[in-house]
């Protein structure tokens, strides 16, 4: 599921923001709205994406969360041609907005 930005500005609290490091430098974003993931796209549907972390934490400024995390799933054991795995490698860090833009 995706929502927009602008609509995600008007909720008065999500539960979690995600940023999703999707390589070396690519990030996605996503919302944790009632337990349901939403991916966030501009007002063209597009799912906003940047090449560092603050540039999102910059558009996201305005969405009022409860925690943020930086999300990263290593694809290693698929390079490697490891047999499939029945526990996720995903890592989420606790992180929160600083404000160096």
């Amino acid at each position: 599921m995706s929502i927009t930005l602008k609509k995600l500005e008007k909720y008065f609290v999500v539960d979690k923001v995600i940023y999703h490091s999707i390589d070396l430098s690519l990030y996605q974003v996503s919302a944790m709205i009632d337990g349901v993931e939403h991916y966030v796209t501009d007002s063209n549907h597009k799912y906003l994406r940047a090449v560092n972390l603050i540039e999102l934490q910059k558009l996201m400024r305005l969405v009022k969360s409860r925690s943020e995390v930086l999300r990263h799933t290593s694809a290693y054991d698929e390079m490697i041609g490891t047999s499939a795995k029945k526990a996720s490698n995903m890592l989420e860090v606790p992180i929160q907005d600083n404000q160096l833009y």
